[in-house]
């Protein structure tokens, strides 16, 4: 398995060059020792503690994501400034996420599908092209040529009306941006929070984003972005159950909620 390469030695060392600051200085910052920091920066410590990610992290104002995946020594010192300040640093894919893809013997990407079984290995082998090559892969007709996607299966009655385990088709969104309030999409959290397929809505002042489910008993509430690992927008479903029928009570409200639509449309050509 190839490992991952990562940039969190030369980012720390260029990080405390850029602020003008010495070892010693920064060390009393994050209150570690200097031959601690001395050790992280020079790669001689290959995997520092939680703690001591967390002050990095804290102290930088960069997530620990960004320190390990990005070469910041190649960023514009605008775009640091921008990460720095908490500007769509996890909004925007690029740069900061690597996807991970299989493809076919014709060189065409293939659908990966992710088993419940496998749920809790995607969070940490998500970018790893060897695991992502080891998932069971297919191809579906009338998919467009262009973008990637994934399937997911779902649990739980959240997802409702889709029926209970249907398995949902995503494309990868790269720049989360781009994302319409309410898109439905497939959530990839971070810890111990499993996928959710909600409708999701940026909210880049507080950068996090709310998530609704289509069950409407069930609340919506908001998660960091900085807890989102990717997203993939809805694109198609698989299931085996056959759709429930419209119940009486959806079908009297659909017709009264076409009536009042034109009772607006009459009163407006009357105040017209």
């Amino acid at each position: 398995m190839t490992s991952p390469k990562l940039f969190f030695n030369s980012n720390i060392r260029f990080l405390r060059e850029r602020r003008r600051l010495t070892q010693d200085d920064l060390a009393q910052k994050l209150d570690i020792s200097r031959v601690k920091l001395a050790a992280l920066e020079s790669g001689r410590t290959e995997n520092p503690t939680a703690t001591d990610l967390i002050r990095f992290s804290d102290f930088l104002q960069l997530s620990i994501d960004s320190l390990f995946r990005v070469d910041l020594s190649k960023l514009s010192e605008l775009k640091l400034r921008e990460l720095e300040a908490g500007n769509d640093v996890y909004m925007t894919g690029t740069n900061l996420r690597v996807l991970a893809i299989s493809v076919d013997r014709s060189n065409k990407e293939n659908v990966e599908y992710v088993p419940v079984k496998a749920k809790a290995g995607y969070r940490s082998g998500y970018s790893d092209p060897d695991y992502i090559a080891s998932l069971p892969k297919f191809s579906l007709p009338n998919l467009p040529q262009t973008g990637t996607f994934r399937m997911f299966p779902t649990t739980g009655d959240s997802m409702l009306p889709l029926p209970e385990g249907a398995d949902v088709i995503g494309q990868f969104v790269e720049d989360w941006t781009s994302l319409k309030p309410g898109m439905l999409c497939i959530v990839i959290l971070k810890a111990e929070q499993d996928f959710v397929f909600k409708k999701v809505t940026i909210k880049p002042d507080s950068k996090t984003f709310l998530l609704e489910s289509l069950n409407q008993a069930y609340l919506p509430y908001e998660v960091n972005a900085a807890d989102v690992l990717e997203i993939w927008k809805y694109y198609s479903y698989q299931s085996k159950k056959v759709p429930e029928s419209v119940s009486d009570v959806q079908h009297i409200s659909g017709t009264v909620n076409a009536i009042l639509e034109r009772l607006k449309v009459i009163e407006d050509k009357m105040d017209g």
